[in-house]
C-alpha cells in the first residue's frame, strides 16, 4: 500500500486529490497539509511513501522546502503537482529533489501513475517535457541566462513575465512588494536586462510562460 500525504492549500483540490486516489486500491492518503510549513512537520511525524506537493502555498519557499524534506527524509518521493507548465519549474524542482512534476491538468490516469512510478523510486514527467529536456541536452549552445538566478528571483522573473503586478506578485508569494522589488532589480542586473518589456520577450522567447 502506497501512504500518500497531500500537499495543497486548496481544499476542492485536496478533496479532488482524494478522490481519485480512494478509487485506487493500492494508494492511501494518510494524512493532508494546506501551507509549507505543515509538511516537513508531519512528514517528520509519520512515514508516508509519497508526498503530492503544491508548488504555491503560503508558509514557506516550497523550492527551499523541498530541499529541507529531502536533506531531512531522503527516502521520501515527492510528486510536485502544480499548475504552472513544465518549462517553468520542472527542471528546478527536479533539481532540488523532487521525483517528478505534473500539471494540474493532467488526467486522473495520468496522476496514478505518476504516483505509482515515483514510490517505486523511478522518475516523472511528461513525455512532451522529457524530449524537450533531451533536445536541450543535445543542443550545443551557451546556458540559458535564468539558470544563473535563485529559485526565488526565477519565480519572480516568471511572475513578471505572466503579467502579474508586483502587488499581484507580493500576495502570491506572501512577501512585500518592496522585497519583490528588490528581487526584481537583481534579476533585471544579472540577466543584463533594463525593464520588464525585456523579462517578458525574453520569458516568451524561452517558453517559460504560456
Amino acid at each position: 500500500m502506497i501512504k500518500i500525504m497531500i500537499a495543497d492549500d486548496h481544499a476542492i483540490v485536496r478533496e479532488g486529490l482524494k478522490q481519485i486516489i480512494s478509487e485506487t486500491p493500492d494508494m492511501i492518503v494518510a494524512d493532508e497539509a494546506d501551507n509549507g510549513n505543515d509538511v516537513l512537520k508531519k512528514a517528520l511525524k509519520n512515514k508516508f511513501d509519497v508526498v503530492v506537493l503544491d508548488i504555491t502555498m503560503p508558509g514557506t519557499n516550497i523550492i527551499e522546502g523541498l530541499k529541507q524534506l529531502k536533506k531531512r527524509l531522503p527516502h521520501v518521493r515527492v510528486l510536485v503537482l502544480s499548475m504552472h507548465p513544465e518549462e517553468q519549474y520542472a527542471f528546478r524542482v527536479l533539481k532540488a529533489g523532487a521525483s517528478g512534476y505534473l500539471n494540474k491538468e493532467s488526467a486522473p490516469d495520468e496522476l496514478v501513475k505518476a504516483i505509482r512510478k515515483v514510490a517505486r523510486g523511478g522518475k516523472y514527467v511528461s513525455a512532451s517535457f522529457a524530449e524537450k529536456m533531451a533536445a536541450a541536452l543535445d543542443a550545443d549552445h551557451e546556458k540559458p541566462l535564468h539558470t544563473i538566478l535563485s529559485d526565488r528571483e526565477y519565480q519572480v522573473l516568471c511572475m513578471i513575465a505572466s503579467g502579474q503586478s508586483a502587488k499581484k506578485t507580493a500576495e502570491a508569494l506572501f512577501l512585500s512588494e518592496k522585497t519583490i522589488s528588490t528581487y526584481r532589480s537583481r534579476v533585471l542586473s544579472k540577466m543584463n536586462m533594463k525593464n520588464n518589456a525585456e523579462l517578458i520577450r525574453y520569458a516568451i522567447k524561452h517558453l517559460l510562460v504560456e
